[in-house]
């Protein structure tokens, strides 16, 4: 798991921009640690590594491997929650909407090529 989460968390910090000590500056520890999180020396707690998620604008399912989807656009993450917090009949309403949107999208997109 601690491979995993380093590699994950490498992956998104590179796709950042980051440093491992503008990460740690973020994060509020040192490049060295940041480096053995990485390269799964040693495990992060949840608070650090809540912390690292946010401070990489993923989330903590996609370092911790629950999740294979990058998501950098915090925004996204956050209708994702609410999302989440709708009634079962509400969410199953809102995706049949947009289930449809994307295959029209799609179907669109193929004809246009």
């Amino acid at each position: 798991m601690s491979v995993k989460f380093g590699d994950r968390m490498m992956q998104a910090r590179k796709e950042k921009g980051l440093s491992r000590e503008e990460l740690a500056e973020k994060i509020g520890t040192s490049g060295p640690i940041v480096g053995r999180y990485e390269r799964g020396d040693m495990m992060p707690s949840v608070e650090i590594a809540t912390n690292i998620a946010e401070a990489l604008e993923v989330s903590l399912d996609f370092l911790v491997g629950k999740s294979s989807l990058l998501v950098k656009d915090a925004n996204m993450l956050e209708r994702l929650e609410d999302i989440s917090k709708l009634p079962t009949a509400k969410q199953t309403e809102l995706f049949n909407v947009m289930d449809a949107y994307l295959r029209d999208y799609k179907t669109s997109k193929a004809y246009r090529k």
